[in-house]
């Protein structure tokens, strides 16, 4: 900085120096900036029609979501992809980033509550038609995307029910009407499935859950192809659906360590299904690592390194035993996430499937004694006998 100019220039523009150094850092650093300036006016066209690289404004995405953003698409085996702040987000930019007013999406019957209400409460209200299918039946799958459709769109390991969908048959299925496969990952991981090896066209992560996995940030990632992922980035950055680069920095931190907390976590859920098979107070154990589960050979096809991490148990006692069983866990947290280091729980009748009717919850097996558990990183030994306490106190 010019030692003439006054001290309020200095001060304003303190720190802008660039800085030289023959060696680089370890970690990633957080660009923390909002805006990025051009050299000279030529440069604007150069970077708005990709001649040059560059960067332009927050809402554009910064360094640390393109970081971000590339380590996911080469986990999945996806070209490209775009960060949003949400998983939410990056669900309504895949929505509204491909269909328009006529147009029809499929979609599973079993999808998260947030992702119901979406459908039902926006997105139909903005013109697209919504058709629910049971995923599992094929057939039905098959006779819903005989009429023009826009996308078929699920969940590969179900929210709260725990069930495993069959990839290979409905991304062929798909592939057959001529629609964009959308899988929506979160549960299974990176580490326990690729979605795209089985068919899937688009990807989608909340990276809250798993993929950051501390419990400190939220998230979203949509990945594909560049064909598909450009008008969903632009529709995310036209609504203002990309995260701060702070946010992106910490995904990308504690994605880092996502192998070895699945792999624990993985483990520590089977052995918890295990445990519970059988017991008094509970009427059901949906996890899919377990021979006894309705898709335990799907599972064992569409994932790998384990069955993942949640699991969901039906307790005799419908709701009174649930608060007996929520009252006596001690370390064990109720909730309304997952994906943490730490097990958490969470009764999704009262959350997140609260505004589902009644007649429809009961349809998708959401019974007022289902608990669903986000297993965490805890000594196997110490989760199973917290769990088995509680459950002691149920009367049959």
């Amino acid at each position: 900085m010019a030692e003439h100019r006054k001290p309020g220039t200095r001060i304003a523009h303190a720190g802008e120096e660039p800085i030289e150094s023959l060696t680089e850092p370890l970690v990633a650093p957080i660009y923390q900036t909002t805006v990025y300036s051009y050299p000279d006016v030529s440069a604007v066209d150069d970077v708005y029609e990709h001649r040059e690289p560059g960067y332009i404004y927050a809402r554009y995405g910064m360094p640390n979501h393109r970081l971000l953003e590339s380590a996911l698409a080469d986990l999945e085996d996806m070209e490209t992809g775009v960060a949003t702040a949400t998983g939410m987000s990056a669900i309504s930019s895949v929505v509204f980033g491909l269909l328009s007013a006529g147009d029809r999406i499929v979609a599973s019957n079993q999808v998260y509550g947030g992702t119901r209400n979406l459908l039902n409460l926006d997105v139909q209200r903005f013109g697209i038609e919504v058709s629910y299918v049971d995923a599992l039946d094929l057939d039905q799958v098959r006779a819903a995307l005989n009429e023009p459709a826009g996308m078929l769109y699920v969940e590969g390991i179900t929210n709260p029910t725990i069930n495993v969908l069959d990839l290979d048959a409905l991304g062929e299925i798909a592939r057959e009407a001529g629609v964009p496969f959308v899988v929506d990952s979160t549960f299974a991981t990176p580490i326990h499935s690729t979605p795209s090896a089985h068919g899937a066209d688009i990807t989608i992560h909340s990276t809250t859950k798993f993929i950051a996995g501390h419990n400190d940030v939220s998230g979203g990632v949509v990945l594909g192809s560049e064909e598909l992922i450009d008008p969903i980035r632009q529709l995310a950055i036209r609504f203002g659906g990309i995260g701060g680069p702070f946010d992106a920095w910490l995904v990308l931190r504690g994605m880092k360590t996502l192998a070895l907390r699945m792999r624990q976590s993985s483990q520590n859920a089977q052995s918890l299904a295990g445990a519970l098979e059988g017991h008094r107070a509970v009427e059901q154990v949906r996890y899919p690592g377990l021979e006894g589960h309705p898709q335990h050979a799907v599972a064992r096809r569409m994932l790998r390194s384990g069955y993942g991490s949640m699991l969901s148990i039906d307790l005799a006692g419908g709701r009174p035993a649930v608060e007996t069983v929520v009252r006596r866990l001690e370390t064990i947290r109720f909730a309304e996430t997952l994906g943490g280091l730490g097990t958490t729980v969470v009764h999704p009748a009262t959350t997140s499937h609260r505004s589902v009717d009644p007649e429809t919850k009961a349809e998708l097996g959401i019974t007022d004694g289902l608990l669903r558990f986000s297993i965490g990183i805890e000594e196997p030994e110490d989760l199973i006998d917290e769990v088995m306490t509680a459950l002691e106190a149920v009367r049959p």
